[in-house]
């Protein structure tokens, strides 16, 4: 008899079909592999204000019925506010997870990213059998997960996600504006824009900044302020090592504190329609 011929086993292969754009989101679907759940966050490059991460899961069709549904920073401001309330009609169910200032100072921006995604998932009622998460991969996810490359452009959940932080965080520093009105935050919304660099240089860092920031410990350090927190070794005491000047008392009391971070050294609230939480 003829021997045996191994055989590689495979998966079947997923065939994307119609509008590519949303494409991987319905391959998951049809394959089984749903509901699939999208994460994106808002304000990773803000040097003021919160973080805010979201989760979404759309169902399935609803990326062709969101007709303006595309990354959020493609958007204008009225078309952002509008997609955020179809996106909250329509969704199976979202989260959306608000990250103080301090918590990204006391563990740094990343690993803030990267729990704030953790937990925006895990607050899901319904359990996501695929996680699509923008551009890089999240550890520790409640179920399989691929990053995706653009996902906000690519991924109809994504996309809805960014909608959904990015509308959420531009509010909360709108209100920021009103108590802190000399940084303009209704305007840059934190970001290290020309406007912002200035007002920070001249009135020093307030305490929604995070000031475990380059920028923000060095404009701290030109007012003689110090952190109002405990931060990881802030970068006013890295800026100093690293050009030979001891640092101060303050500094080294934080040194022996909390360790060292690199160049960056709530409540529940449910939807009435029980489609949102937010921490």
């Amino acid at each position: 008899m003829p021997s045996a011929t191994r055989f590689a086993i495979r998966p079947p292969r997923a065939v994307v079909r119609g509008e590519t754009t949303w494409g991987l989101q319905s391959a998951l679907d049809r394959r089984g592999l749903g509901p699939v759940a999208g994460v994106d966050e808002a304000g990773r490059g803000a040097c003021a204000g919160p973080l805010v991460v979201a989760a979404c899961i759309l169902r399935p069709g609803d990326g062709a019925r969101l007709t303006e549904l595309t990354d959020s920073k493609l958007l204008t401001p009225e078309a952002r506010e509008r997609v955020y309330e179809r996106v909250r009609a329509r969704a199976l169910e979202y989260t959306v997870v608000v990250v103080p200032p301090e918590e990204v100072d006391a563990i740094g921006i990343h690993v803030t990213n990267v729990e704030g995604m953790r937990r925006a998932v895990a607050m899901l009622h319904t359990r996501p059998g695929y996680v699509l998460t923008d551009g890089f991969g999240v550890p520790g996810l409640p179920a399989p997960s691929v990053p995706v490359i653009k996902g906000d452009r690519a991924v109809a959940c994504v996309a809805a996600a960014s909608v959904l932080a990015k509308v959420t965080r531009d509010r909360i520093m709108a209100g920021l504006h009103e108590r802190h009105p000399l940084y303009g935050f209704d305007v840059h919304k934190g970001y290290s824009t020309a406007e912002h660099s200035a007002a920070l240089t001249e009135h020093g860092p307030s305490e929604v900044h995070r000031w475990s920031y380059v920028n923000v410990a060095r404009a701290a350090a030109a007012h003689g302020r110090y952190p109002p927190r405990r931060v990881q070794l802030s970068a006013a005491a890295l800026l100093r090592t690293a050009t030979g000047q001891a640092p101060s008392a303050a500094e080294r009391a934080d040194h022996e504190r909390v360790g060292e971070n690199g160049s960056s050294v709530g409540e529940r609230q449910t939807d009435p329609r029980g489609g949102a939480r937010v921490s």
